[in-house]
């Protein structure tokens, strides 16, 4: 549910990062892959890696960029350090296509329950 909030803009990026980089590392890997496959969902293109990495705040020139750049995945075995970019990067792609997606195919309530998700409250935790 985070990351579906997180790619409808429901929730503030930096929450997410915080929230990510609140899991443990085995947990963080997890949700790289994942994404990984919330964007194959989501009919993500390599056109739109260039936006994402705009949109992420990471150099186009930094591991995770290069290899979306390349359109090369598995992040998730990346060093560390690496993590928190992977997931900016991917929330970002995620975002552009799964928008793409309910505009274009889901307009009218749509059955994917991940689409019809209500405002969280001002108040709730991440996690």
């Amino acid at each position: 549910m985070v990351l579906n909030e997180l790619a409808q803009e429901l929730r503030p990026a930096a929450e997410g990062v915080e929230w990510f980089e609140g899991l443990p590392e085995d947990e963080q890997r997890k949700v790289l892959h994942a994404l990984v496959l919330f964007c194959g969902q989501a009919r993500a293109r390599q056109d739109d890696v260039p936006e994402s990495i705009a949109r992420s705040g990471v150099r186009p020139t930094h591991t995770p960029a290069v290899m979306l750049a390349n359109w090369r995945f598995g992040m998730e075995q990346l060093p560390t350090y690496e993590l928190t970019k992977s997931f900016r990067l991917l929330i970002s792609l995620f975002s552009i296509a799964d928008t793409r997606r309910r505009t274009l195919h889901c307009t009218k309530r749509c059955g994917h329950e991940w689409h019809n998700l209500p405002d969280p409250p001002r108040d709730a935790n991440v996690g």
